[in-house]
């Protein structure tokens, strides 16, 4: 009898907050069963699990989770292998404040791009904050494989959608910030981001 996947990620396969979660699944190689939820549509099965209807929302066994950082720290803990958060409690810490940072700085202004109700100067005003800021914290991706870590973490997991949607967005980076575009290079073939993309996200390049 075949055994039935327990593990359902309700996701937006256009959403950069989704995309976080898979490709923190990807890079688990956890065995999940992915449904794609248009954005304005709550299936009645999403409703049921979570009261706001939002994606992502992750459901395991009887557990329903949602909001995309409170997910992913979840699958860190549940798939232990490989830890995508330090192990210190300092650098633990700092991790964490690093994906405020991203949430406050950069995730702001991409949101703020691509709401259809946005006026067009808030857009570009937007836009140039993002490209200014991102051209600005290039430097740091020059001397480590990862944002500042030798190794993938949750960090990189909430950077790397953002990242990926520069053209989406009408971002094109300068030549000076040419640490961040060869780790946007590295990052963007590996196997797991790659198994990270829904066709959606696939056609934004």
């Amino acid at each position: 009898m075949a055994v039935t996947n327990r593990l359902t990620c309700y996701s937006d396969p256009a959403d950069h907050y989704s995309h976080r979660v898979r490709l923190v699944l990807a890079e688990k190689g956890v065995s999940v069963e992915i449904i794609d939820v248009e954005q304005g549509r709550c299936p009645p099965k999403l409703a049921e699990v979570n009261p706001y209807g939002s994606v992502p929302t992750l459901v395991d066994r009887d557990l329903a989770l949602y909001e995309s950082s409170v997910v992913m720290e979840y699958l860190d803990e549940r798939y232990p292998h490989p830890p995508l958060l330090p192990v210190y409690p300092v650098a633990r810490a700092n991790s964490r404040l690093l994906i405020h940072r991203i949430q406050r700085d950069w995730c702001v202004l991409v949101d703020r791009i691509l709401d259809k109700r946005s006026k067009e100067a808030e857009r570009q005003l937007a836009r140039k904050e993002l490209r200014e800021s991102l051209t600005g914290v290039s430097p740091l991706f020059a001397d480590k494989a990862f944002f500042l870590s030798d190794e993938l973490s949750l960090v990189d997991c909430c950077l790397l959608p953002i990242l990926w949607r520069l053209p989406v967005l009408g971002i094109e980076l300068p030549r000076p910030a040419k640490p961040l575009l060869d780790y946007m290079e590295r990052q963007f073939v590996r196997e797991a981001f790659q198994a990270s993309l829904s066709a959606a996200e696939r056609a934004m390049r």
